[in-house]
């Protein structure tokens, strides 16, 4: 069964810059979207960015023209490249395909 492992979390300083790293456990051929979700202290689980297999993409409007997402399925990876980094960033985010299940995370904390 594919799994996806997040990592690349950590404390940053606003306005700071994150790259977060989903690694797959075999191909991600198969998965037509995979999206990165982030769930923040006492909040609920959101999307942040998608992009499915032919390479569209998409962003809620919060994270929109700070973070990038991008896929290499020579490598197997989906990464969330994070700019211009905000307090209210601050969550445990997920990487998930299609019909997957969840992760463990990785935090990412933003602060002064």
């Amino acid at each position: 069964q594919l799994q996806l492992v997040e990592s690349g979390g950590g404390l940053v300083r606003p306005v700071g810059s994150l790259r977060l790293f989903c690694v797959a456990s075999g191909s991600i051929d198969s998965v037509y979207a995979i999206g990165w979700f982030r769930q923040a202290p006492g909040g609920r689980r959101e999307s942040v960015a998608g992009i499915n297999s032919d390479g569209h993409r998409d962003y809620a409007a919060s994270v929109k023209g700070r973070f990038t997402i991008s896929r290499d399925s020579t490598k197997n990876t989906v990464d969330l490249q994070m700019n211009d980094l905000k307090p209210e960033d601050t969550a445990i985010y997920y990487c998930r395909g299609d019909g997957m299940g969840w992760g463990r995370g990785t935090q990412v904390t933003v602060s002064s």
